[in-house]
């Protein structure tokens, strides 16, 4: 039985990433030793990650002013160390669109000398759509959006203009998968488990003029010294980041983001269809703000959405099942997942439904 994996992280990465890490677990070419076992200040290693850092740069198009920093904790950290070291004695605006949204505010409350205000929301209508952002403070430190919601499924397409306010992206569930320009954001930051490799690795993209000029009371929570340190201050997730350069080899050969992207819009637009077009399944998103990465969809009865995925899980489509919060189903389609997967999904799914309309 072939099995198709809808995780939203750890998720899918592709094969040939998978065979290449595997033959270097017990020699990495040829040094006698395993990938796992390299120094991180180590010639070899040190070629990794200045590799990775170079392949990002191409792919995404990161202009010079920018730094990227290879770290850890995931998007969660950063939900904290973002107005930690750039909001402290100012406003920080955040845009509420969904669960991992209501995290980053959460935590930016509970950072000292730092004003939170949300100045867009969408929860009046159960996270359904992307806000429009109305006026914004010019003094504020940033603006943060959270451009996937890995949970509700929803998405911008579009990039909103913050004017002279620097804006802040959440871009962990469609890093790599969409086609937004690196100079329109002040930082970005992704949690690399979902598009980019293993967890454990956090990837932040910062503009320069970005940076803070304070210090932060913890060395490891300061941008400026993982900066300054190379993203070495302490010894960073060198598996992950070994892992980060193979995915993003694998990206190069396929066609760079561009490619991806098309791939990403065939699959969404392949399960979409068949949702709009189904007399049983529903998608609860706004059609103009549907992500192309994580597409939730209901049957409307909690008892039929439990038995659709205990089929669907016999039949090899794992982790189908949606998050506790919002229930139903959720396919995470990524960079890696096949297209045959969702063709397979779309098949089980038209199937399911002929079968409950003849009971």
């Amino acid at each position: 039985m072939t099995v198709y994996n809808f995780s939203a992280g750890p998720a899918v990465l592709p094969t040939k990433v998978l065979e290449q890490a595997q033959s270097s677990l017990v020699d990495y070419q040829g040094s006698g030793m395993s990938i796992l076992e390299l120094s991180h200040r180590s010639s070899l290693f040190l070629a990794i990650i200045d590799e990775c850092e170079q392949l990002l740069r191409e792919l995404m198009k990161i202009p010079k002013n920018y730094r990227v920093l290879f770290m850890q904790g995931g998007a969660s950290l950063q939900f904290s160390m973002l107005p930690l070291n750039v909001a402290r004695g100012k406003k920080a605006l955040y845009v509420n669109t969904g669960a991992w949204a209501k995290k980053a505010i959460a935590a930016a409350k509970k950072v000292p000398n730092v004003t939170v205000e949300v100045v867009a929301s969408s929860e009046d209508d159960s996270f359904t759509s992307v806000p429009t952002i109305a006026e914004l403070d010019p003094e504020a430190a940033y603006v943060h959006i959270t451009t996937n919601e890995t949970i509700g499924g929803v998405s911008y397409h579009q990039i909103p203009d913050t004017g002279n306010v620097p804006l802040v992206a959440d871009m962990s569930s469609n890093f790599l998968s969409n086609d937004y320009r690196v100079e329109d954001f002040a930082m970005i930051y992704a949690g690399a488990q979902k598009n980019l490799g293993p967890a454990g690795l956090t990837v932040v993209i910062i503009r320069e003029d970005f940076l803070n000029t304070e210090e932060v009371f913890a060395p490891m929570l300061d941008y400026r010294v993982q900066a300054d340190n190379q993203s070495m201050y302490n010894t960073p997730p060198t598996f992950a980041i070994y892992v980060a350069k193979l995915v993003l080899e694998w990206v190069k050969e396929v066609g760079g983001v561009a490619e991806v992207v098309k791939r990403n819009e065939e699959k969404a637009a392949l399960l979409y269809d068949a949702i709009d077009q189904s007399q049983l399944f529903s998608s609860p998103v706004a059609k103009e703000a549907r992500s192309l990465t994580n597409i939730p969809f209901v049957t409307g009865q909690a008892e039929l959405d439990k038995l659709f995925i205990q089929q669907a899980t016999a039949a090899g489509f794992e982790n189908i099942k949606g998050h506790r919060s919002v229930g139903g189903m959720r396919a995470s389609i990524y960079n890696a997942f096949p297209l045959e997967g969702v063709t397979a999904l779309v098949a089980f799914m038209q199937a399911f439904e002929q079968e409950q309309g003849e009971n």
